[in-house]
């Protein structure tokens, strides 16, 4: 893919991350972790190795900029969410091929990686550092369970309608 069309992407799919992160306050922005999932999975499939990390890094530095009390955290974990979705995509070889993608494959990796980001945030703001205005709850194992189960869900979700969506219609795009 020729480096401007990788740059067009990553800034189209991170502006996506951007918004989703700006016009929607923190807790609520949790919850839309299913958008993100979509796009990082598009990105790794459009652009290839780097794809998710890249909008990752982008949208989660522009979403910092928006949210500058929290933008470490915010930067920190859009950034890793990018590169799990990557290694994740790599391990699970989700790779697109002529006929598309293995829609098992990809559902496994966004589920394991939006399970993993969505513990590891709850994990590092509820229980580390007691962030009270992010997470007014406190840290049970039934919350925790809930947190691996809604964010997996999500994944499964984001990996079935990047699948449906790269096979049904965006395969066949020329890049």
């Amino acid at each position: 893919m020729h480096k401007a069309k990788r740059l067009f992407i990553t800034a189209l799919f991170s502006s996506i991350v951007f918004v989703t992160n700006f016009f929607v306050p923190p807790p609520i922005s949790s919850l839309l972790i299913v958008v993100q999932a979509v796009v990082l999975a598009l990105a790794a499939l459009f652009v290839g190795k780097a794809g998710a990390t890249y909008v990752g890094f982008v949208g989660g530095f522009l979403s910092a900029l928006s949210r500058p009390t929290f933008g470490p955290f915010t930067f920190a974990f859009t950034f890793f969410f990018g590169f799990l979705v990557d290694a994740l995509f790599l391990v699970f070889q989700a790779a697109p091929t002529e006929k598309g993608v293995n829609r098992n494959r990809v559902i496994l990796a966004m589920a394991a990686s939006t399970a993993i980001i969505g513990f590891l945030s709850y994990y590092m703001i509820a229980v580390i550092l007691k962030i009270p205005e992010l997470t007014p709850l406190e840290y049970t194992p039934m919350m925790s369970a809930l947190v691996i189960f809604v964010a997996t869900g999500s994944g499964i979700s984001a990996g079935y309608a990047a699948a449906y969506l790269w096979n049904k219609y965006l395969k066949s795009i020329p890049l």
